[in-house]
């Protein structure tokens, strides 16, 4: 095994740590604090994801919170003050577990994955994977005393309007979705260029993909696909983006045509981009991803 570049090894009475990836200096680092280590790295640790991992482009730490816990049994929650259904993570328990996951870097930005939090968006991975890293904190019981979230300044963000037992599934979402904006984790990375929300496709949604057999299921592949004129290709994308993004995201949507002064666009090329939008007028829009 290659040792240059690895930070030196160090003696621990945790016997996860010799079962750990080999840690590589100056790369993208997430950290975890979880009561499930061995959750981790999961599906992170298949696919790009997990080669970019084993090739040293980013590394992965995780922190367990047991061992911070308190007493005989290692106590890591308790009733909530004023009542109320559930457990509540302790104040001091989660503050020893991230002053040692700031050891590594104290610059990396704390999100804690909580439904009440702000959006994950491209943009935000985007931000992220520019960074030194992220410490993320996954959550279980009612949540996290507040006043430990205040003292460490944590972020909270939500990967969706839905509850789960806790936050070791969208801690690999939020991962997932910055590393493989790393460079050289992806093996094209022009594929980022045309995806949904990218800048490259100006944050509308993708156009539908296709390929090989050219019918299918008496269903066949739109001719101008196969006219081999890169141009019409192109213009076609573009109109089945902006037609998928009205029909299903019209708050991308408005966000577009805000700023591609899109309002001055031709009444009749409106009117086909609408289509299946008119029927579902009357649906509420989603709050959220």
């Amino acid at each position: 095994m290659k040792s240059h570049g690895r930070l030196t090894a160090k003696p621990s009475l945790r016997p996860r740590e010799l079962m750990t990836e080999p840690q590589v200096k100056d790369v993208w680092t997430a950290r975890i604090v979880t009561l499930f280590p061995e959750a981790f790295p999961g599906i992170l640790g298949l696919s790009l994801t997990g080669k970019a991992l084993a090739q040293g482009l980013w590394n992965l730490q995780t922190i367990p919170l047991r061992e911070f816990g308190v007493g005989r049994h290692r106590n890591v929650d308790d009733t909530p003050a004023g009542g109320g259904a559930g457990m509540v993570i302790r104040a001091d328990v989660m503050d020893a577990a991230l002053r040692e996951a700031k050891q590594g870097s104290s610059a990396a930005p704390v999100i804690y994955m909580s439904p009440r939090g702000r959006p994950l968006t491209q943009a935000r991975a985007r931000a992220l994977a520019e960074g030194p890293g992220v410490t993320l904190i996954c959550g279980r019981f009612e949540g996290v005393d507040q006043r430990v979230l205040d003292a460490h300044d944590v972020e909270e963000v939500s990967i969706g309007d839905y509850v789960l037992t806790g936050g070791e599934i969208a801690a690999q979402v939020l991962i997932d979705a910055t590393v493989r904006l790393i460079p050289r984790v992806l093996g094209n990375q022009d594929s980022l260029a045309e995806e949904s929300f990218s800048i490259g496709n100006r944050g509308l949604l993708e156009h539908p993909q296709y390929t090989k057999p050219a019918q299918w299921e008496g269903r066949e592949i739109p001719e101008v696909l196969l006219s081999g004129n890169h141009a019409a290709i192109s213009d076609w994308r573009q109109a089945e983006a902006e037609r998928l993004t009205k029909e299903r995201r019209p708050d991308l949507w408005r966000a577009w045509a805000d700023a591609s002064s899109a309002a001055d666009m031709d009444p009749t090329k409106d009117r086909q981009l609408s289509g299946a939008s008119d029927q579902s007028r009357g649906h509420r829009e989603p709050e959220k991803e």
